[in-house]
């Protein structure tokens, strides 16, 4: 009996302490707490144009206002919620140099998460490049993941555990700064782990993750330091702006959450949203602003947010002639080990551009043809067919791999890259290459349904062609709205021969996520592709179909596009200056446009009309009889 006593001795002498000490820490002195943060900078070191060409962003910039940020609140805290890497030519020096991080590092940034496109070079280029951080001796921010792990520590994934070791990865990490305990924890969501085919991660309930971390770092924090931590979640997950993502989730379903930096959708939230006693901030993409919060603390966890502000980063802001310096060094760095195989510069003019193309979010917004959609999926079949002799019926786009546009002005090797800075080849060298497969012309129509039908439900899967004209009726019925379609032969029409095999050009990751369109469309339009045989690939070999040149190097995305706007002679194509009509967009109640070149939804659906029809009439006849009779 006496050991039980003693410990229940123990047991009542901590609830008394804890009882005494909470009041006493809510009693304590508020401190305030700021929070700097960014996500999804994607290697954008320089500052960047919009289609208008206006200027954004630039690492040097940003420094510039982090500093005055610092000056302001000292104990600020600057952290990153994710895709700090793929989006420039700086991202080419990914696996052996790590530029991203060491820039971050000395920039300042306490921790950062991973967000999908760090995982864009497979498991091999995510160990090469944290090992590259490391031996760099740079000055790194911690990185938090809690919920997207490894499979095994077992073949190539030794190599990445052993590298999360050496780098100190972890779920989360405790970090005082000016009398405030922080706990930061790094969260995936599920749509970012689609993103990232050829991770191999494993992904966790995020929600359990995420409970689970903060209740363990609420617990030790309280055990080491007797304080509770201001718990803040860089999250690479997404919100919409408008009540729906996976952020308001998270929020609602995990407890003791206080900030929630939202990655992955390129969110910018000009005021922070409140899911019950959680904010969630983001900031936008490419180092547009630097996003500042701050807190009222106390001890014992208590915090109310007192301030919410994005600061521009544009050419208000003098660059830091720190970070200036050493972004030209690392340019040097990609002319040399990148830019030299190709025989371009990173500064090298293609052509200059008299027309102003589309932004990047008009691209996601509607359900049009794009004169910059044409000028892209153009290139791929020019270069293609350059590469190997042969044609290509058909060359598609999708504006989820459509980075950047192109501004009024001259076009560098930098701004092509920028616009198709995706991804790494089986080569091993950055940028993603072209792949040519085959489709039935049934799938063919398939996939300009999914542009017509399954965009509206996935916006990155607006589609943008070349070899092909369509016409949708928006009214007409889903997964019908294709009123016409055909193959465009020197510019004439020619129709889509169900059976027939036609040769079809796109990127990798967009022949990768073909599969998504099946998925998408509740498994109703399906695309199949094919080898020249007409026998269907095995996806996981789509390596095997990345089209070379007579040298035997794979034809990267961005570099057709660079050939193509070099072959113009020094200006871009008048084609380009507005659509020629490849696709046309209507609402029309028209009944010959509703019904002409019905599918089988659209048969079926009038069937099931034209029973209930029958049915209706059936019933109104019998309650007639009924009433006569009577």
């Amino acid at each position: 009996m006496r050991p039980l006593r003693r410990v229940t001795a123990l047991l009542l002498a901590l609830l008394l302490a804890a009882g005494l000490a909470l009041p006493a820490l809510a009693g304590a002195p508020t401190i305030q707490a700021a929070i700097l943060f960014t996500h999804d900078m994607h290697s954008h070191f320089l500052p960047a144009s919009d289609e208008t060409g206006t200027q954004y962003g630039g690492y040097a910039r940003l420094k510039t206002a982090i500093d005055a940020q610092k000056e302001r609140y000292p104990d600020a805290i600057l952290v990153d919620g994710g895709d700090f890497s793929m989006g420039s030519l700086f991202q080419t020096a990914y696996a052996g140099s790590a530029l991203e991080l060491r820039v971050m590092g000395t920039m300042g940034y306490d921790a950062a998460t991973f967000g999908n496109h760090e995982y864009d070079y497979r498991a091999a280029g995510l160990a090469s490049m944290l090992n590259a951080a490391v031996d760099s001796g740079d000055p790194l921010p911690a990185i938090v993941e809690a919920n997207y792990l490894l499979p095994s520590r077992e073949g190539e994934f030794a190599a990445v555990g052993d590298a999360f070791d050496r780098y100190g990865v972890s779920d989360y990490i405790l970090l005082e700064r000016g009398g405030v305990w922080y706990a930061i924890l790094g969260i995936m969501g599920v749509d970012s782990d689609a993103c990232a085919p050829m991770s191999g991660m494993v992904l966790h309930d995020r929600f359990e993750a995420a409970q689970r971390v903060v209740d363990e770092a609420r617990a030790r924090c309280w055990e080491e330091n007797g304080f509770q931590p201001l718990v803040v979640c860089l999250s690479h997950s997404g919100t919409d702006g408008q009540g729906g993502g996976e952020d308001y989730e998270l929020a609602r379903k995990v407890d003791g959450i206080d900030l929630i930096v939202s990655g992955h959708t390129h969110s910018t939230l000009d005021q922070p949203i409140q899911v019950d006693d959680t904010w969630i901030v983001s900031a936008g993409e490419y180092s547009k602003y630097l996003g500042v919060v701050t807190m009222d603390y106390r001890p014992n966890g208590e915090t109310a947010l007192t301030g919410y502000e994005l600061i521009p980063i544009d050419d208000t802001l003098a660059d830091d002639p720190g970070i200036a310096g050493l972004v030209e060094r690392y340019k040097k760095e990609v002319d040399e080990g990148y830019l030299s195989r190709f025989g371009m510069t990173f500064d090298q003019v293609l052509a200059y551009n008299p027309y102003p193309f589309e932004s990047v979010g008009e691209l996601y917004a509607t359900r049009h043809e794009s004169t910059l959609g044409n000028l892209l999926s153009d290139a791929y079949k020019w270069a293609v067919e350059e590469a190997t002799g042969e044609p290509v019926d058909l060359a598609l786009t999708a504006s989820g791999v459509v980075r950047e546009s192109f501004a009024v002005g001259d076009i560098t090797v930098s701004d092509v890259f920028n616009a198709a800075s995706l991804g790494i080849g089986a080569d091993g060298v950055p940028g993603y290459p072209l792949v040519a497969v085959w489709l039935t012309g049934a799938d063919v129509k398939n996939a300009i349904e999914v542009d017509a039908s399954v965009s509206q439900l996935m916006p990155a899967a607006r589609l943008y062609w070349s070899g092909a004209a369509a016409c949708y009726n928006t009214n007409r019925m889903f997964f019908n709205k294709t009123a016409a379609a055909s193959m465009l032969r020197d510019g004439v029409g020619e129709a889509i021969g169900d059976e027939k095999l036609y040769r079809v050009v796109t990127g990798l990751y967009c022949g990768q996520m073909l599969g998504a369109a099946e998925s998408s469309s509740f498994g109703l339009l399906t695309i199949t592709p094919r080898d020249a045989a007409g026998n269907p690939i095995d996806m996981d070999r789509l390596e095997d179909y990345i089209v070379h040149d007579a040298q035997g190097n794979e034809v990267k995305e961005w570099n057709a596009i660079a050939r193509y706007l070099q072959s113009m002679g020094g200006e871009v194509d008048g084609k380009y200056a507005q659509p020629d009509g490849r696709k046309i967009v209507e609402a029309s109640w028209s009944p010959v446009s509703l019904l002409m070149n019905p599918n089988k939804f659209t048969v079926i659906a009038l069937a099931a009309v034209l029973a209930l029809a029958a049915l209706a009439a059936l019933a109104v006849r019998a309650i007639v009889r009924r009433v006569r009779r009577k």
